[in-house]
This record gives structure tokens, C-alpha cells and sequence, in this order.
């Protein structure tokens, strides 16, 4: 992907991204909008929606119509720019701009990509410029680094993909959750491109099939040979099918490498370590929080019942029964063999290693 860097004002367009894939951007600015795909809309619609409102954007992200720990810190530093142009913020963040900016933040609180990216907007000098456009052209390049992010996770990967490999993936790490390649999907991307023979088992990822229908589609339109199992097939096509990695993203990375990723990881984590199968992690170093000292400090999201007792309007679950629906889990840093980060690939003892090359 290619991506230009922003100059100008609110109403001047961004360049799109032009994936040789054909995949579409996940998310863009357009004549002082932001523009994403409706990921709750796929495989079945490629439906885009705009607005100018940054609550809007809160909402996609609730909703999970943008997703993905990279793609999700990307949202909020364009819902940061348009708060700040309907306030008009200039000079200064004042009371109001950080009312909305605390709205941001609490959109999600697993994933430490939008905890980090608002940090990074906070220690801007807006001093005597509009706050609106200073915002504005940082997201920008933040959207261009994490593209470069995953191609460079991609690049270091490969020496840990096998020439004949198998892999086994869970949820959705591709180009659509990360502004544009990938992350653990960047790497089997990478390989694949590479010229590796490459076959992937992906998890449909219950209860809202991220897998089954974002990894799919993406892997699909790449032309990467795959095949979908339900979650609880895992382990039986780890021992016949003779899986020789798993590869998984990150929403939060503690300093001790404890991973919180989709719900599911962690019994992958522990299937692995069952088969003496490396279990990998692909991450940006915006996932990683070092102030949190392992996994019990990171919080996880539950979401509504309704995401398990029914899909998309159908109810596959008797009435008024009681739900336990967190959104993620957290692997051991014990169960990781290696980090694949853009800045290089981080292996144990984990502590001093994830502060050398991420701190």
C-alpha cells in the first residue's frame, strides 16, 4: 500500500490506499470526513459510511463496525481532529475538547492502541495553530506508520514461517483491522508473497465470527489457500493436520508479555503448549502498555448478552438466561515463544526484552 502524507486543510482528501489485493481502505479522511467500511457488514456488503461527527466514529467503534487494536487507535486520532474542528479548538485543548477526548478513550477499554494514540495527540504544541488541523495531520501519519508497521511485522516474520507451512489463526488481523495489511494476516500475507507454501486454518472466532467473516474474505481475495474450523476444532486440527505455528495479533501487551487478545486465544495459548507448537504474537509497538506489569492489569471488556444469545437478529438462545460475554482473555507470557513487532522480534526473558526494543 501506498499512502500519501497530509498537507492543507480540513477539506483537502486524503490519497487513497491502493492495495494490489483490491482490498478496500478500512478507513480514510475525504473532504473533511472520515470514511470506513462497515465491518459488521462483510462478506455479504462492502457498505462505507461517513460522518463528520466524532460521535459517530465513538459509535462505529462500539459497535465493532470499526475494529482491530491498530485500525481502532487510527479511528480515535480522526474522531480526536473532528472533535476539535466542531469545537473549534485553536491554541489550546480546553475543557470541551477534553470532555470528547475522554469519550474517545472510553470507546473500548481493552485495546491500549487509543490510550496511546490520544496520548501522542496530548504532547503536541498546538500553541498559536487550530488544534483541528494539528490533530488532523497526525492522524494522518499515524495511519501511514501503522501501514508500514505491518509490512515491516511482515518482513520480520518470515523467518519464522516455515517453507511448507501451517498455520492456525484466530480472529481477524488483516488489513481491515490495522489501516492496511496486517498483522498476524500481514505475516502469512508476507510469506505467502514470498513465494512460501503457505496453508492457513482459521477460526470462526464465536460468538461474532470475526474470522468466518473478515479472515475469510481477506484470505479469499488474497488467494491464500485456508480452510475455516469452528473454535472447538482447534486442538483436533493442531494434531491431524500437523500445525507447525500459531500466529495471533494483540489489543494489549503487558510489560511482562502477557497478552490480551480476542476471547479464545488463550486456549489456543495452552493447545499449543500441549503440541510443542510456537504460539506467536503480531503486534505494533502501540499495543504494547509497559505500565501495565503483567495481564491482571489489563481490563477486559464484556460485552451485551445479546452477542451470544443471538446473530444478527436470529435468537439461538431461550430467553432470560444469564451470560458470561468477555470480549477478550489473556495469555501468559509463559505460552508466547516470540513478539513480531516492526521493530524487530522480541524473544525471552521477555521483561528486559519487550523494555529494550519497545521502551
Amino acid at each position: 500500500m501506498t499512502s500519501s502524507t497530509y498537507q492543507g486543510s480540513r477539506n483537502n482528501s486524503q490519497k487513497v490506499n491502493l492495495d494490489p489485493a483490491g482490498l478496500p481502505d478500512p478507513i480514510k479522511w475525504v473532504n473533511g470526513e472520515v470514511v470506513i467500511i462497515d465491518q459488521t457488514r462483510l462478506p455479504l456488503e462492502e457498505k462505507f459510511l461517513r460522518s463528520k461527527n466524532y460521535r459517530d466514529v465513538c459509535e462505529w467503534i462500539k459497535s465493532l463496525r470499526i475494529r482491530g487494536a491498530p485500525a481502532i487507535g487510527i479511528a480515535a486520532a480522526y474522531a480526536s481532529a473532528l472533535a476539535a474542528f466542531e469545537i473549534g479548538s485553536h491554541g489550546k485543548v480546553d475543557a470541551r475538547l477534553e470532555s470528547a477526548l475522554r469519550e474517545i478513550n472510553d470507546t473500548r477499554p481493552t485495546a491500549v492502541n487509543i490510550r496511546n494514540i490520544l496520548a501522542r495527540l496530548g504532547r503536541l504544541d498546538v500553541s498559536g495553530r487550530s488544534v483541528g488541523d494539528t490533530f488532523l495531520n497526525e492522524a494522518h501519519k499515524i495511519l501511514a506508520e501503522e501501514i508500514e508497521s505491518c509490512r515491516k511485522i511482515g518482513q520480520f516474520g518470515l523467518e519464522l514461517v516455515p517453507d511448507d507451512a501451517v498455520i492456525l489463526t484466530h480472529c481477524h488481523t488483516g488489513g481491515l483491522a490495522t489501516g492496511g495489511y496486517g498483522t498476524a494476516l500481514g505475516m502469512i500475507r508476507a510469506a505467502h508473497e514470498a513465494g512460501k507454501k503457505v496453508s492457513v486454518f482459521a477460526d470462526e472466532t464465536r460468538p461474532l465470527l470475526q474470522g468466518a467473516r473478515l479472515t475469510a474474505w481477506e484470505l479469499k481475495k488474497l488467494g491464500i489457500e485456508f480452510k475455516l474450523i469452528v473454535d472447538g476444532a482447534s486442538g483436533i486440527t493442531m494434531k491431524k493436520f500437523k500445525v507447525n505455528m500459531v500466529v495471533v495479533g494483540a489489543d494489549r501487551i503487558a510489560a511482562n508479555g502477557d497478552t490480551a487478545n480476542k476471547v479464545g486465544t488463550y486456549n489456543l495459548s495452552v493447545l499449543c503448549k500441549a503440541h510443542s507448537i510456537p504460539f506467536y504474537v503480531a503486534a505494533p509497538a502501540s499495543s504494547f502498555d509497559l505500565s501495565a506489569a503483567s495481564g491482571e492489569d489489563i481490563p477486559i471488556e464484556e460485552r451485551n448478552s445479546d452477542e451470544i444469545t443471538s446473530f444478527r437478529d436470529c435468537r439461538s438462545a431461550p430467553e432470560g438466561i444469564s451470560v458470561y460475554a468477555p470480549a477478550f482473555d489473556v495469555s501468559p507470557a509463559d505460552n508466547v515463544a516470540a513478539f513480531i513487532t516492526e521493530k524487530g522480534i522480541i524473544r525471552k526473558p521477555f521483561v528486559e526484552n519487550i523494555k529494550k526494543v519497545i521502551g
